[in-house]
């Protein structure tokens, strides 16, 4: 073996790991809804979890990625500890299909039909469709299924050509040394967990071990020993990205490591003890792709069968080695590494949205409350919405923002889009509620007071805005069109209710019945109620917008207000509703 076989072998296991990759991402992202649907459907059960992990694992080649989402949904809420050892048990089980698609290479027969088995006969025309799709189709799920296609066929390749670049080992004197030095249980565990927490991932160190067996050097003696050691050095990448994370993802990373340590343990053991009683004659034999495929397969279902049982002492366990502490951690709405499946990311952007959004309408209304029986606690309350609602509004924007940069589907861009137009509408409502506070603190410190005429038309104003408020909020979380459509209309009578106040505060100013110091206070509120409404609007019109598959908010309103009939219905009941003697009833909505 010379130089130019060690550069074929080094350009060989590049391709191998970068298809092995591109076809793992592809996969995570064009199978973002079953996940979710699986997700919904996920009970604590052992058997639908543990068939979950299974699942998930072999849509997407990859127990390290699955790990890491697991370890998010459990950061961000979205699974309880034991729901997530019975997935990471399962997903264990669900790598092993990698190395059986793997072991079709090695194939071998004159037969027409089990040549056309081999990844070489079939990989160029999968390549074929692959490149078509991705160069020349406009949806990006059939993109998506393009890159699954070409990924595939370039770590088939790699493989291929790594085998052939490394087949001149088994005439190295120092290549079979090595081999028999792996003979030793310790050191081939060892020697598969190094390996694999390098490259991070158990179904491509599979996929080099069998390639090395070509060579004819790898007994089953050293591979079974090593296969194990691969299923620690797999947890690194879970551990890695349990870094930051709340307790309880730590424990699900360590959950991990745990059943994959205490399962190597106990059949490592047994291994030794069945090798020195008894010496089966097969580990001395070559081991073939197949053969490593079956020993991988093997292993990973007894451990599953040891450990399944014992799953309850497996949460205790982790809870004794990472303890809860007496402060309180930060609930982690939102995590990045939810990124691997941007359709649940996105789901727990809209649940952290509606918070927010919730959070804003109760700060308008306890603000309005305030007008009424000022309260240390009311307005240290509406101060703290207003505070929550700044954060979720700076986390939740940058956290969308760098969700739409990856590779999302039509509709989930859209819906982030949908999203970040109405963040700043939720936050706005909220510093509204603020200056409302700060009105009714103004009145109270200068020792004001509305007049009674004052208070009756800010009752009917206030209850319109507590109607907008509802209707927006409804046709958020719901998304349903009807509250939507509802809102315009109403948003248009509390312009004219704003326009009619302002009115008749300056008729009563004219009559000394008002003063100017409680007359600005009272400018201020109908101010600031008027575009609280306008947010509403906004809100609503988002909604709308999303609905049409249309961005432009204006268009969209001056569609709801033009010719409508619905529209002049609405908004003539509006007028009788929020009405008081003085309202000019040949106003029409601007």
């Amino acid at each position: 073996m010379d130089i130019f076989n060690v550069l074929t072998a080094i350009g060989g296991l590049s391709l191998f790991l970068f298809g092995m990759n591109i076809m793992g991402q592809a996969l995570e992202r064009r199978a973002g809804s079953q996940l979710r649907a699986l997700l919904e459907k996920l009970t604590s059960g052992k058997i639908a979890g543990l068939l979950t992990g299974i699942g998930i694992t072999a849509v997407i080649q990859s127990s390290s990625a699955t790990t890491v989402m697991v370890v998010g949904f459990v950061n961000s809420g979205l699974m309880t500890l034991k729901q997530a050892i019975n997935i990471i048990m399962g997903a264990n089980i669900g790598t092993t299909i990698t190395a059986w698609i793997l072991s079709l290479a090695g194939i071998d027969s004159g037969n027409l039909f089990v040549k056309l088995l081999k990844p070489a006969s079939f990989t160029p025309v999968l390549a074929l469709i692959g490149i078509i799709l991705y160069m020349f189709c406009k949806s990006a799920k059939k993109k998506d299924s393009g890159m699954i296609l070409l990924g595939f066929a370039t770590l088939m390749f790699g493989m291929e050509t790594m085998s052939g670049a490394v087949s001149g080992l088994r005439d190295v004197p120092t290549f079979q040394q090595m081999f028999i030095l792996f003979k030793n249980p310790i050191m081939g565990v060892l020697a598969g967990a190094v390996l694999t927490a390098l490259i991070q991932s158990s179904s491509a160190s599979v996929g080099i071990l069998q390639t090395l067996a070509v060579t004819g050097q790898v007994s089953y003696g050293a591979a079974i020993p090593i296969i194990m050691g691969q299923n620690i050095g797999t947890c690194v990448t879970a551990m890695i990205s349990s870094v930051g994370a709340n307790k309880n993802a730590k424990r699900a990373a360590l959950v991990h490591l745990s059943f994959n340590i205490i399962g190597t343990v106990v059949w490592l053991t047994v291994f030794c003890l069945l090798r020195t009683i008894f010496y089966p004659v097969f580990l001395d034999d070559p081991s073939s792709r197949l053969g490593i495929a079956v020993a991988h397969s093997v292993f990973n279902v007894l451990c599953t069968v040891l450990m399944l049982p014992l799953s309850g002492l497996l949460e205790r366990l982790v809870i004794v080695l990472v303890p809860d502490t007496r402060q309180p951690e930060v609930f982690a709405e939102l995590d990045e590494r939810l990124f691997a499946t941007p359709s649940i990311a996105l789901e727990r952007c809209h649940a952290v949205a509606a918070d927010m959004a919730e959070t804003a309408a109760v700060s308008l209304k306890e603000a309005l409350a305030a007008l009424r029986n000022l309260s240390p606690d009311l307005a240290a309350s509406i101060r703290e919405k207003e505070d929550k609602t700044d954060h979720c509004e700076d986390i939740l924007g940058t956290y969308l923002v760098n969700l739409s940069t990856r590779q999302i589907s039509e509709a989930d861009s859209r819906e982030a889009a949908k999203l970040l137009k109405m963040l700043s509408d939720f936050e706005r409502i909220a510093d509204h509620a603020v200056n409302i506070l700060e009105s009714a603190e103004e009145l109270r410190d200068k020792g004001l007071r509305l007049t009674s005429a004052a208070e009756r038309e800010l009752s009917v104003i206030s209850a319109a805005i507590h109607d907008i408020l509802d209707l927006s909020l409804v046709a958020f979380l719901q998304n349903d069109m009807v509250c939507a459509a509802k809102v315009e209309p109403l948003k248009q009578v509390i312009n004219q209710l704003k326009e009619q106040l302002r009115t008749r505060h300056i008729l009563r100013l004219q009559k000394g019945d008002c003063t100017i110091d409680a007359g600005f206070a009272w400018l201020d509120l109908l101010t600031n109620l008027e575009r609280t409404a306008d947010h509403c609007s906004n809100i609503a019109g988002c909604v709308i917008d999303a609905d049409h598959d249309n961005l432009n908010l204006h268009q969209s309103l001056r569609d709801v207000r033009s010719g409508s009939e619905d529209f002049q219905t609405q908004y003539a009941e509006y007028r009788r509703k929020y009405s008081f003697p003085a309202f000019n009833r040949k106003d029409r909505p601007c």
